[in-house]
């Protein structure tokens, strides 16, 4: 069978692997996050020279 060296090499080899995966993981989400940030404040930054309220300041009556 295999001997505990074996064993806890392919052990450390499976979680260098988990690590890497999960690392990739977080760079993407971070730069996703980021990107979106980056085009809210330009969407932002368009809307607010726009010279009109975004909403009424006072409801309607019926």
């Amino acid at each position: 069978m295999y001997s505990a060296y074996e064993i806890s090499q392919y052990r450390s080899a499976e979680l260098i692997r988990q690590a890497e995966h999960e690392r990739l993981v977080r760079e993407t989400l971070r730069g996703r996050r980021a990107a979106r940030r980056e085009a809210a404040g330009r969407s932002a930054e368009t809307d607010s020279h726009t010279g009109r309220p975004r909403r009424y300041r006072f409801l309607r009556t019926a």
